[in-house]
């Protein structure tokens, strides 16, 4: 098959779909790889790695999409990509189509083949998703400490506080992967954590992960109400596969908020999870609403390039290889998790979340290979 990566586009994107070492493997399966020239610079892998490993150099971006039967980006194509689309190509990407119908229309006129990350599914775990939760999670706190600094918006406080002052009060809305990896460095921080969630089991799970250092609640309206009243820092962690956000985090509650608090919407990709949210930039990152930072930033990973790439790359390549050896179709026969990746197939929604987030009719992908 003829693989194709080109440099992504999105602001302030700098990950790449495809490492040296991950062309050796398609290579060394017998494919061939079309690289778009400087396509790895930013995450630090040069043109001339991507020769030794075998890959073919093209000089724009067109060509590569032109002559390619997949296409292995990181991000979803943004509009001046959408006319590169070919039929029956397969495009493998990050895609978040709940969130963006101008996308899902594109990928479904052009009849392109498109398999997302995000929805690839095992044993109810997103395997492809799951080290960018994991980035985002621990950059949230990361960010939100930042944010809380007066100059650019924040209460002016520290996270950890130091003897004798109080300790930053952290509200995370979601257990999951982004939700525990922001637990994870809160508590490492010494700050003051509460986590909520739906899941009791989870709520156990993580009591039992960091005991004392945290208070569980059950997610419901009063008591995230309550809660993120005395917050500095709120983490927006909440996601269903492939579906849009409930709106957990109400714009009510703004005014209710400490003047100066953060809010970190990791949920963005997928239309936030924030009544008040809106996808922000790395460039132009933060706005104030009501007193309270937002941070809202859709592709927060790309901030740390390097280790993203080799962590998401660690994950795709697997169901790249099957999906590039296969053929789609029967890869899908074989693997129920890159059955479960396809949300575009032949100008059909073949992904039941994504079709009833835009009242567009789903087909069983079974019915159409």
């Amino acid at each position: 098959m003829k693989i194709g990566c080109v440099k992504e586009i999105k602001n302030n994107e700098f990950r790449v779909g495809l490492t040296p070492d991950n062309v050796r493997a398609y290579v060394a399966a017998g494919h061939h790889v079309y690289m778009e020239k400087g396509a790895g610079i930013g995450s630090g892998f040069t043109d001339n790695e991507y020769v030794d490993a075998g890959a073919s150099l093209i000089d724009n971006a067109a060509d590569v999409w032109h002559l390619s039967d997949m296409m292995i980006k990181v991000k979803e194509p943004l509009e001046e990509e959408y006319s590169l689309f070919h039929e029956g190509m397969i495009l493998y990407t990050y895609l978040h189509l709940a969130a963006d119908k101008e996308q899902m229309d594109a990928l479904l006129n052009g009849k392109v083949k498109a398999v997302a990350y995000e929805t690839i599914q095992e044993d109810r775990f997103l395997p492809c998703l799951a080290p960018m939760s994991q980035i985002a999670g621990r950059l949230s706190i990361q960010e939100g400490a930042k944010y809380l600094e007066k100059k650019f918006g924040g209460e002016g406080i520290l996270l950890a506080g130091v003897p004798g002052t109080p300790k930053a009060n952290v509200v995370i809305l979601g257990g999951g992967t982004v939700g525990m990896n922001a637990c994870k460095i809160a508590v490492g921080m010494g700050a003051n954590v509460t986590i909520l969630d739906v899941n009791l089991k989870r709520l156990e799970e993580l009591d039992n992960m960091f005991g004392a250092h945290i208070q569980t609640l059950v997610s419901n309206d009063s008591n995230v109400e309550r809660v993120v009243k005395d917050a500095d820092l709120v983490i927006g962690s909440v996601l269903i596969p492939g579906g849009s956000t409930p709106k957990l985090f109400k714009k009510k509650y703004l005014p209710e908020m400490k003047d100066g608090a953060v809010f970190v919407d990791v949920a963005i990709d997928q239309g936030g999870c924030g009544e008040s949210s809106h996808v922000t930039t790395h460039d132009d990152p933060v706005y104030i609403e009501d007193g309270v930072v937002h941070y809202c930033v859709g592709n927060m990973p790309g901030a740390v390039p390097r280790t993203s790439t080799i962590a998401l790359t660690n994950a795709t390549l697997k169901y790249g290889l099957i999906i590039a050896g296969e053929g789609l179709e029967e890869a899908c026969k074989k693997s129920n998790a890159i059955y479960t990746g396809v949300n575009c197939y032949d100008g059909k929604l073949t992904n039941k979340n994504v079709a009833d987030a835009h009242g567009y009719e789903y087909t069983d992908l079974n019915s159409l290979i």
